[in-house]
C-alpha cells in the first residue's frame, strides 16, 4: 500500500477502504439490486437520506466502516462495519456485513473479511471480534466459520430485525486464534515443502 493508495489493506482481488459521500449513488443502487439476497436478515440503506444517516453514524468514535471493493473495476462488492467498540480490558467490537448480489458466491466477501480481521487486530488494536447471526442465515454462518470464528452461545430475542425480536447465535474470534491459524498454515506449508524435497531426493 502506497501513501496515495486509498485502500487500508489489499488482498489478491479486493481492497478495503472507508465509506465516503461519493459512494452514495453506487451503494444505494447495489442495495436495491440485492433485496432478494438480503431479506429478511439485512436492511442496509437504500436511499440517499438513509445512506447519509448511516455515513454519519460511522463517524462516531466507537464505530468503523469498510467498503470491500474489487481491484480491477473498483466496484463495491460488499461492506463490513465494526460496531460497539469497547476499549480498556475488553478491546472488542461487533461486526455487521453484507455482500451485494453481483459479488455473491465469488469468495470476495471472505477475502474482505480476512482483510478487516487483520486491520482490526492490527491498527485498530482490538483483541476480539463478535458476530451475532440468526440461525437460519446459513450463508452468513458459513462466512464466519471460514474466517475462523467459533460458536460461543445462543441469545434468544437478541436483536430487533424485520419487525420482531430475533434469536441469534454468537460467534467470536480473538487475535490469538488468528495467530494460531496462521502458524498452523505455515507449519502445513513447511510440511508440504519437506515432503516435496524428500520426494525430489528419492526421484533423483
Amino acid at each position: 500500500m502506497t501513501s496515495t493508495d486509498r485502500y487500508l489493506a489489499r488482498g489478491p482481488r479486493v481492497g478495503i477502504r472507508r465509506f465516503t459521500a461519493d459512494d452514495r449513488q453506487e451503494f444505494t443502487a447495489l442495495v436495491r439490486q440485492s433485496l432478494d439476497l438480503h431479506r429478511p436478515w439485512l436492511f442496509p440503506p437504500g436511499t440517499d437520506a438513509a445512506y447519509d444517516g448511516y455515513l454519519a453514524r460511522l463517524q462516531e468514535p466507537l464505530r468503523e466502516g469498510f467498503l470491500i471493493c474489487e481491484h480491477d473495476s473498483g466496484r463495491i462488492a460488499g461492506y463490513l462495519t465494526v460496531n460497539n467498540i469497547v476499549h480498556g480490558a475488553f478491546l472488542s467490537g461487533a461486526i455487521g456485513y453484507g455482500v451485494f448480489a453481483h459479488a455473491a458466491g465469488r469468495g470476495l466477501m471472505s477475502e474482505g473479511l480476512r482483510l478487516v480481521r487483520r486491520y482490526a487486530f492490527g491498527p485498530l488494536g482490538l483483541h476480539r471480534l463478535e458476530a451475532n447471526i440468526q440461525p437460519s442465515n446459513e450463508q452468513s454462518i458459513r462466512l464466519v466459520e471460514r474466517a475462523g470464528f467459533r460458536l460461543e452461545g445462543f441469545s434468544p430475542d437478541f436483536l430487533f430485525v424485520d419487525g420482531a425480536w430475533r434469536d441469534h447465535e454468537r460467534w467470536a474470534l480473538t487475535r490469538e486464534m488468528v495467530q494460531k491459524d496462521e502458524e498452523d498454515q505455515t507449519d502445513q506449508e513447511g510440511d508440504r515443502a519437506d515432503r516435496g524435497a524428500r520426494r525430489g531426493g528419492e526421484a533423483e
